[in-house]
């Protein structure tokens, strides 16, 4: 478990992000945040289901008070296979976006990616989400290849993904 304090560990009020391991039982929270952030959200069979598998990995983000009070900021899926992962959904809760809860999540799974000697993270993102490429590109992702119609939007027709990696190693 990671704490990336914002002021003095919280002790001024200011709520710490703390990145954890994401259990089966955060299937449902894990979902509602998905729900919030995405046209076709998840349930929580469906991301129980993948939390399940042996090769997918799930962190989830929380903001704590000095009081101990925990709130779901956000959580990052992802799987890996021989030496090489993907991202499969990240997502932070709209009340807590450009706050670093995205960031702490992504910096997260890399450390945990690296640590199993993984090679190269890909990832899937809307080419419109000109703050979640910022991000990536932040994190030293680099553009690999384009998606087209990749999001649907209801009746809007649907936009591409960019495809992003980065070397781990």
């Amino acid at each position: 478990m990671i704490g990336k304090g914002l002021g003095f560990g919280g002790v001024l009020g200011r709520p710490e992000i703390v990145v954890r391991t994401a259990s089966v039982e955060d299937a449902t929270m894990i979902a509602a945040i998905h729900g919030e952030s995405f046209a076709r959200g998840w349930s929580d069979g469906e991301i129980e289901a993948l939390m399940r598998q042996d090769n997918v990995a799930a962190l989830a983000a929380e903001y704590r008070n000095v009081f101990g009070h925990s709130n779901a900021a956000g959580f990052v899926l992802f799987r890996s296979a021989a030496d090489e992962a993907e991202i499969l959904t990240v997502a932070v809760n709209p009340a807590s976006r450009r706050r670093g809860v995205g960031r702490a999540l992504m910096e997260e799974a890399i450390r945990r990616l690296y640590a199993e000697r993984i090679g190269s993270l890909f990832l899937e993102v809307d080419g419109g989400n000109a703050a979640a490429i910022a991000l990536y590109e932040m994190l030293e992702f680099i553009p690999v290849g384009e998606r087209s119609g990749y999001y649907a939007h209801g009746a809007t027709p649907a936009r591409g993904a960019l495809v992003m990696r980065r070397d781990i190693r």
